[in-house]
């Protein structure tokens, strides 16, 4: 069975299961324990870290349960906590596997480009502060930057140490820029439709791919920010992907402004 499931990453230490820690797999499979009475590992189509979030995870596991698919969230929910949610259910065949069957994914980065600090953002979005001059983001210039990173590329430029991977070629297909005078972050679809380039604190980062390396996008919205701050110019970008060194990259943006949008498969 094949879910879809939303989280607060606060409060969780990642997706995966840890011992001593609070995970979102964690209390997933407990649920189904409590309403089947089945051990189950429930994977996922991408395992996020401590404080990301997910408007859209895709998990799947093995079951017995008589519950219908299209019942299972409603079921659920008595045996999860607040900050996890399954939105739908849906049968698969049994060969289908969470990871290795997505087509792609779309992530979503937040960041509040704002003098003054916002209390109720701090925990889903990146504060980044205008310069001495007030001067926010230049966000024209990080659309430039951006551009050189759609395609097919060797992303090792923006992969993380701690879990890397050998084949480091990946294909972004959109990346999009959109600035806003409103909080639409919890959208299910980006959110151009209110969007207002003449101003406004928020911007949004989305980007979808056929796969992403550790850390990889939180690394593209760092060195983006960069761009945005007049750190680096624009064609900088196509030279560090070109380079595969990620010495030479932004920082990894903090994860609270992380979030999994949605997975897609061909059905």
């Amino acid at each position: 069975m094949r879910l879809r499931v939303s989280y607060d990453g606060t409060d969780f230490f990642g997706w995966q299961v840890q011992p001593g820690t609070r995970t979102v797999q964690g209390e997933l499979q407990e649920a189904i324990f409590r309403l089947t009475g089945e051990r189950r590992t429930v994977v996922a189509a991408g395992r996020t870290d401590a404080g990301v979030h997910a408007l859209g995870q895709a998990c799947h596991f093995r079951t017995q349960t008589p519950t219908p698919a299209h019942r299972l969230g409603p079921a659920l929910a008595p045996h999860l906590p607040p900050d996890v949610a399954v939105l739908e259910g849906r049968d698969v065949p049994p060969h289908f596997h969470s990871t290795r069957d997505a087509v792609s994914k779309t992530y979503r980065y937040v960041i509040l480009n704002d003098r003054d600090p916002n209390p109720l953002a701090r925990r889903f979005a990146w504060r980044v502060r205008p310069d001495v001059r007030g001067n926010g983001l230049n966000v024209d210039a990080m659309r430039e930057a951006a551009a050189h990173i759609v395609g097919r590329h060797d992303f090792a430029c923006f992969q993380s140490a701690g879990s890397p991977r050998p084949d480091t070629v990946r294909t972004v297909h959109r990346l999009t820029l959109t600035r806003a005078a409103i909080w639409p972050a919890w959208s299910p679809v980006p959110g151009e439709e209110i969007a207002n380039d003449a101003g406004g604190p928020w911007l949004f980062l989305e980007v979808t791919g056929d796969g992403f390396l550790y850390n990889m996008v939180r690394t593209i919205a760092g060195t983006l920010a960069e761009v945005g701050m007049g750190k680096r110019p624009p064609e900088d970008v196509a030279a560090l992907i070109a380079s595969r060194d990620r010495t030479l990259a932004g920082p990894t943006a903090p994860p609270q402004g992380l979030y999994l949008v949605r997975v897609d498969y061909d059905d």
